[in-house]
């Protein structure tokens, strides 16, 4: 497992942000932004894609314990089919940065593209997730407060599997659009079905 960097510059304070769910079919897309002490340090912190559900959980708690500030926050299936989910994303991001009850002086951004928050610099790291402890942090809660929302909405619509797919375009979810059509928790601007658009 990859050695985390626990910051970009010494001795500022910066926050590491991440997105969770930017491919799924349903649902918001999800962000989290986490700054984290300097000498935080876990052995099973990484890449959320890289860390088993049973570890995330587990690693959850302890950056909600233990990172000087973090924030979790969404934007919802009308404002992706509006705006778009690149847009999206970077509004998500940009409202978890507000809610932080500490401002950071320091953004970094997982990803290669980021619309600038007001006032406050950043930088992108393609795969940061892997290499900073703060955007890995990041991507473990975005992750999990997203499966959590999944699981929660599932009872709802079961035929679609969100218990299990959380959203994510599998063969199961694919085939149960076919069968089912839309829910209003889908993503119409992804044009999933095209001209099978069907309104519970």
């Amino acid at each position: 497992m990859s050695v985390l960097a626990p910051y970009l510059e010494k001795n500022r304070r910066e926050a590491g942000c991440d997105e969770a769910g930017r491919g799924c079919y349903a649902g918001p897309v999800f962000a989290a932004a986490v700054i984290l002490p300097a000498d935080f340090h876990h052995p099973l912190l990484n890449d959320s894609k890289q860390v088993s559900e049973k570890n995330r959980e587990i690693l959850r708690p302890l950056i909600e314990k233990e990172a000087i500030a973090f924030a979790v926050a969404t934007a919802s299936v009308d404002e992706i089919d509006t705006i778009n989910i690149l847009q999206a994303s970077y509004l998500a991001m940009h409202r978890a940065i507000k809610s932080l009850k500490k401002k950071p002086a320091f953004l970094l951004i997982d990803g290669n593209r980021f619309k600038p928050y007001p006032k406050i610099n950043h930088q992108c790291v393609i795969k940061g997730d892997g290499k900073f402890a703060s955007i890995a942090a990041a991507s473990i809660l975005a992750k999990t407060y997203r499966d959590e929302y999944m699981l929660r909405i599932h009872p709802e619509f079961p035929q679609y599997g969100w218990n299990r797919n959380k959203g994510y375009g599998t063969a199961t979810h694919r085939n149960a659009l076919e069968k089912h059509g839309l829910s209003p928790h889908h993503r119409r601007s992804f044009n999933i079905l095209p001209g099978q658009i069907k309104l519970f």
